[in-house]
């Protein structure tokens, strides 16, 4: 992994569970989230372990990945976490190994800060990785975006494709920049994973289990 992890955090007035119940169904998820465009789950295992496989349309391909995530709905402060780990050995991809986690965090007055911290080893090489890794946190932030008009305004993320990210005259679009891209007070190149659920050391390499 490297130095320059992902984070990305935005807050959504609804409650955490209505969040939660959007953010967890596989079968919604690609609606909202332009890094995926089908996430396929499997039954969870005994210890609540649930394993994925994933696909990106790009042109003239399909990457495929696969991935394990386990989910804790009761913390002590009221909140929530999924954490994942995720691989794919298909060279187009611009990344190969990651993980990373969901943080949802009650925020007062039915409020929901929804925070997510990600890392990956680059597909591409180092070099190609310092223009992959921002078009990337543009894309998570861009889509959480798009999730949080989803649920306060009940305008389904269809209404909003990709390209309507150009459309500069209409200021109730998607946009990435109304999310935060640091913690308060830290830095965009912090260890945004430090924060992670313990969870997600427990879960094994999912390419291990191929």
């Amino acid at each position: 992994m490297t130095s320059r992890a992902i984070y990305v955090e935005i807050e959504i007035s609804a409650p955490v569970e209505e969040v939660w119940r959007r953010t967890q169904d596989a079968a919604q998820h690609s609606r909202w989230d332009i890094r995926f465009s089908r996430i396929t789950p499997a039954e969870p295992d005994a210890s609540g372990v649930q394993s994925f496989s994933y696909a990106r349309r790009v042109p003239f391909h399909t990457i495929e990945g696969v991935g394990v995530s386990i989910g804790e709905r009761s913390r002590p402060d009221g909140s929530r976490t999924s954490a994942l780990k995720f691989f794919t050995g298909d060279r187009i991809s611009p990344i190969r190994a990651g993980r990373g986690y969901w943080r949802y965090v009650p925020s007062g007055d039915d409020r929901t800060r929804f925070i997510t911290g990600y890392d990956y080893t680059p597909g591409w090489g180092r070099w190609a990785d310092v223009v992959a890794r921002p078009v990337l946190a543009w894309a998570t932030a861009w889509s959480f975006d798009r999730l949080r008009i989803w649920i306060e305004r009940g305008e389904e993320p269809e209404a909003w494709p990709l390209h309507s990210a150009l459309w500069f005259w209409n200021r109730r679009r998607p946009r990435a920049a109304r999310c935060r891209r640091s913690p308060e007070g830290g830095s965009r190149r912090g260890d945004h994973l430090s924060d992670a659920p313990a969870t997600l050391s427990s879960l094994h390499s999912p390419e291990t289990a191929r």
